[in-house]
């Protein structure tokens, strides 16, 4: 029962963050740098775990009922490279000491923004007796055409309210 209420409350954050996603963001299918980064690890792939193209990652999005996308990435991560709508943020420091929280009634992507940590994480999770479908990365799946990642905007830093002087 804690399971599911941890997953719920999961979803609820990523739905959240979904919610709080900046609409006027461009594209990193358009970006020079995005593109560059993505090429970088195109070819440095040395994991035991499948790395999943955009058009998997799409057929997974679509069967929210069967999957949990575990993102690995720090919360400014997010901020710069984008995320799927809905996850299970778990940092990748604390993967191993979270493995309780996992369902292994599902199966599992993990997430990165190039997809080298997801692909690692992938294979701890695997060898953990988790059912493990594969890694991506964030910024690598809409390089890649995909259309899911969200963009969120930076809080707004906060103003330290005003003393109040006693006449």
């Amino acid at each position: 029962m804690k399971l599911i209420k941890f997953l719920a409350a999961a979803a609820m954050g990523g739905a959240v963050l979904a919610a709080l996603a900046q609409t006027e963001t461009v594209s990193a299918a358009h970006d020079p740098a995005a593109i560059a980064r993505v090429a970088k690890y195109a070819n440095d792939w040395k994991f035991k775990s499948k790395r999943l193209s955009r058009e998997e990652v799409d057929a997974l999005l679509a069967k929210p009922d069967s999957v949990v996308f575990v993102d690995l990435r720090r919360p400014d991560e997010f901020i710069s490279f984008g995320s799927f709508p809905v996850f299970l943020s778990i940092q990748n420091d604390k993967l191993e000491q979270s493995l309780a929280w996992l369902p292994k009634d599902r199966g599992i992507v993990t997430v990165s923004n190039h997809s080298q940590r997801a692909g690692a994480a992938a294979d701890l999770l695997t060898a953990r007796g988790f059912h493990v479908i594969g890694a991506t990365g964030a910024e690598e799946y809409e390089v890649n055409g995909g259309t899911h990642v969200v963009h969120l905007q930076a809080p707004a830093p906060r103003v330290a309210a005003a003393s109040s002087a006693q006449p």
